[in-house]
């Protein structure tokens, strides 16, 4: 069992190693870092400053590879589900770590915190198009690099041209640019996800290089004010929510979603938690649901759509 007493000697000996300036909390509800809204409270919650962000976090994540102290990466919390009783050992927030921080010809390069429609916003401002698929998307830009975020019927990798991560090399954490590589990419799918989240994972993503090409503004906005609209009129600002809560799959003849639908789940509920009455790919929460009431819920409609039609769902939200 972690004590949080030597939490707090671990993150005192990791200050006293590299210069921090940022946000420290403890025991921070982590419901506030969610957009579910759920989960309890954390020991240490961090948020180094982006001018300190990449050196303390190699000088933080190499120490508690050394010391087995748990550390768990967040950036929006658009896909996060915590426990109810919270995480024992560090959160490392990336949201210090935002903004453009490089442009060249034909590419632009993204803080891995920066929230995904603040860059967005970025690009249209400076008539750069191919980011207005994401417009309205929660999260931040190494989540949706992570879980190579997709809708409609396009992905973060087809936009992705580099990713730049710290990576574990002979028990150091080092920076490391990866170009792109379509095999390592799939529906959903990045080869960042094969890590365990914890002391024992091996990359933190820290920025990613995108494509870009100049377009009309009008056009630009035009796309992103359809996306925006589309997102709102289908619900998914109603309530907190994580948005598709299931993964998609082509041998399943049609989307999860409408396969909730047919099975008449749309407003199944367990406490606070509920498959939205729009949607039936989203679970919602209706004002104080709690992790395991979103936890169980998942759990039911997988089990409801195995029994009745044989298709076994992959959730797409994680349960930390």
């Amino acid at each position: 069992m972690v004590r949080l007493r030597d939490v707090l000697d671990f993150l005192k000996r990791v200050n006293e190693q590299t210069r921090f300036k940022g946000i420290v909390r403890y025991d921070e509800p982590l419901s506030a870092h969610t957009t579910f809204k759920v989960g309890g409270p954390a020991d240490v919650w961090i948020r180094p400053s982006a001018d300190v962000f990449e050196d303390y976090a190699a000088s933080l994540l190499t120490s508690a590879r050394a010391e087995g102290t748990q550390v768990f990466i967040l950036g929006g919390g658009a896909n996060i589900v915590p426990q109810d009783a919270g995480f024992r050992g560090i959160v490392l927030d990336a949201g210090g770590y935002a903004g453009l921080l490089a442009e060249e010809p034909g590419a632009a390069t993204f803080a891995a915190g920066s929230p995904v429609d603040a860059a967005v916003e970025t690009a249209a401002i400076r008539g750069w198009g191919g980011f207005e698929f994401l417009a309205g998307m929660p999260g931040s830009i190494g989540g949706a690099v992570y879980m190579n975020a997709r809708c409609y019927e396009t992905s973060v990798s087809d936009r992705l041209m580099e990713t730049v991560v710290l990576e574990l090399d002979d028990g150091v954490f080092r920076k490391r640019a990866i170009p792109f590589r379509e095999t390592d990419f799939g529906y959903k799918k990045s080869p960042f996800q094969n890590e365990r989240i914890g002391a024992d994972r091996q990359t933190l993503i820290l920025s990613a290089k995108f494509s870009i090409c100049q377009r009309e503004s009008a056009f630009i906005r035009d796309e992103m004010d359809a996306r925006r609209k589309d997102r709102e009129t289908k619900g998914h600002y109603r309530f907190p929510s994580a948005g598709s809560v299931f993964k998609n799959n082509r041998a399943f003849g049609k989307p999860v979603g409408k396969i909730i639908d047919e099975l008449g789940l749309r407003g199944l509920s367990r406490g606070g938690a509920m498959v939205a009455p729009f949607h039936g790919n989203i679970i919602v929460n209706t004002s104080n649901a709690t992790a395991t009431d979103v936890r169980l819920l998942t759990d039911e409609v997988r089990e409801i759509v195995r029994e009745k039609t044989g298709f076994v769902l992959e959730p797409e939200i994680i349960f930390l």
